[in-house]
């Protein structure tokens, strides 16, 4: 790991990490609207001097916020195993929300131009939404995954996907995929270095007297013994630079609307794909029976992504809805779940720009109050609480909070560059005065930290540059990579589950599908599933297909 560059500067490593936290800080604040710059200035100037302060002369002289060049702060990382001084971080501390979103726009900030939106030829600025996983723990905040993207597969492409394009890779579908991918490399970095050789201060290997006594419940014929566990002191935290797609945006569609009378609700006709029969849901102008942004008056309801009017009809459900169900699945997919216990892999919290927040929109769609007409509330019923811990799983409720920082590549930091922004550097060429003209970014961006440095960039749902359904364009965090990564785990370690896990996970036999939902290693998990779906997520249509392929 890159050390602080420490050439005519004096002090100790933890000196030397004290100022560089506070150099990272006021880089991270000095273009938007927060008190920190004075108060990093008072701490300057006050008692003895010492090694922190000569680190940080560069900034004294500067009287105002406004003066500190945008190139003033290069990039630089911490030291290993070296704790900054606790009296030090009383004094100066971001509020929890403000530093997940600037760990995650910094580690952003740090990618190169390739993986970034441009402007193109033509003078179209290009935009994105952007997300990422933030991990908290002793040693402080760690942006573990990210990823940019808005598009997904169409219905009609599911069946040629076999396990190469990514079917959703909406910014925070993907960074929960490359979150995914992170733990599993984790997992393979133990398995590695055998037992009580290595540690992960994310991920813990599990001994089996754990496997029926921490945490999860459940009933005896529920399979709980992944090896591994995501740490108990280490809570989990996402940044998403735009509201996410479905019920938890619909009030700012609405107000966005000239004219935000409800729609008519169509009935739907024969030719519509199938509903669940339970909780029939209206079909939207395409014929598909989920609404996208369509219907904005219908509100609490499951949706799909939403789209142009004339693109290829989809089932992929919105990011409001996938996060909602991750309240009860946790993080992990059905892979890691099969090797990774996720009793503690659950959001905490869930950041958002303040414009793109609607208290009762995020009330209504997350969380389970009844009073605010939370969707989830079905959920604490006895009946239901019951079948989920009988599954091994619980709603774990997360908390949506704010900040006012915004991405650069958001719509508002392109047309209105001078508010709030940490990555200043990539807004530098955007300054015009005259009105700006936005187009949807075709890139999407994949980004996790123990994976490549510059990370991935994908089109298509397939690594830029190659053929949607080429094998050789599988990403990393594909199906079929993360598939083949899961089978490398099991067979580098020793299980105390030395069948069921291995019999699956390295099977050539099983196609994907049969592992998703025929294994009893993830019975817990789709029991938690299907109860969440009926009292909670009703009219949740399954988006099959692509699920056909075998590993070699």
């Amino acid at each position: 790991m890159n050390k602080v560059h420490s050439s005519n500067r004096s002090g100790t490593p933890s000196e030397q990490l004290c100022a560089f936290h506070i150099l990272r800080l006021v880089h991270a604040v000095c273009f938007i609207n927060l008190p920190y710059f004075n108060v990093v200035k008072t701490w300057l100037s006050s008692g003895n001097p010492n090694p922190c302060q000569t680190i940080l002369t560069e900034v004294l002289h500067y009287e105002s916020l406004e003066d500190v060049p945008s190139r003033s702060f290069p990039r630089m990382q911490t030291y290993e195993n070296v704790k900054i001084a606790p009296t030090l971080t009383c004094k100066i501390t971001m509020n929890d929300a403000d530093a997940i979103a600037s760990a995650v726009l910094e580690e952003f900030s740090n990618l190169p131009a390739k993986r970034k939106p441009s402007v193109r030829d033509n003078g179209l600025h290009e935009w994105v939404p952007m997300a990422g996983i933030v991990a908290k723990g002793p040693n402080g905040l760690k942006c573990v995954a990210l990823a940019t993207g808005m598009k997904c597969l169409p219905a009609s492409k599911l069946p040629q996907a076999n396990g190469v394009a990514i079917h959703d890779w909406h910014a925070e579908i993907l960074a929960i995929r490359a979150f995914n991918r992170f733990i599993l490399e984790e997992c393979r970095r133990l398995a590695l270095q055998g037992d009580g050789a290595s540690q992960s201060e994310f991920i813990y290997r599990r001994i089996t007297a754990q496997h029926e006594n921490q945490g999860q419940q459940g009933t005896p014929e529920v399979w709980q013994g992944q090896p591994f566990a995501w740490r108990e002191d280490v809570s989990l935290h996402m940044y998403c630079s735009e509201a996410p797609c479905g019920d938890a945006s619909m009030e700012l569609i609405m107000a966005a609307q000239d004219d935000a009378s409800p729609w008519e609700v169509p009935s739907p006709t024969p030719g519509d794909l199938p509903t669940q029969a339970q909780a029939p849901t209206p079909a939207s102008a395409d014929g598909t029976p989920l609404p996208g942004r369509a219907y904005f008056s219908q509100l609490g309801i499951v949706r799909r992504k939403p789209s142009r009017g004339d693109a290829p009809p989809s089932l992929s459900k919105s990011c409001s809805d996938k996060l909602a169900l991750k309240q009860v699945t946790s993080l992990l997919s059905s892979l890691t779940s099969a090797l990774v216990s996720p009793t503690n892999a659950y959001l905490s919290s869930v950041i958002l720009p303040e414009s793109q927040y609607s208290a009762a929109a995020c009330s209504r769609c997350f969380s389970s109050s009844s009073t605010d007409g939370g969707r989830m509330a079905p959920l604490l019923a006895t009946s239901a609480s019951a079948k989920l811990e009988d599954a091994g799983y619980a709603f774990r409720e997360f908390r949506v909070d704010t900040t006012k920082m915004e991405f650069a590549f958001s719509r508002r930091a392109i047309l209105f560059p001078n508010k709030s922004s940490t990555d200043t550097k990539d807004m530098a060429d955007v300054k015009e005065t005259k009105p700006k003209k936005l187009i949807a970014s075709n890139l999407a961006t994949s980004w996790m930290l123990n994976g490549p440095r510059d990370g991935e960039g994908l089109v298509g749902g397939v690594l830029q540059g190659r053929k949607q359904f080429d094998l050789r364009g599988a990403s990393l965090v594909s199906r079929r990579k993360m598939w083949t990564l899961a089978r490398e785990i099991c067979s580098v370690m020793a299980l105390d589950d030395d069948g069921e896990i291995k019999r699956v996970l390295g099977s050539t036999d099983l196609v994907y599908d049969e592992i998703k939902d025929g294994s009893s290693l993830l019975e817990g998990r789709r029991r938690a599933k299907e109860e969440t779906k009926r009292v909670a997520l009703k009219g949740w249509v399954r988006n099959t297909g692509g699920g056909k392929f075998k590993l070699e």
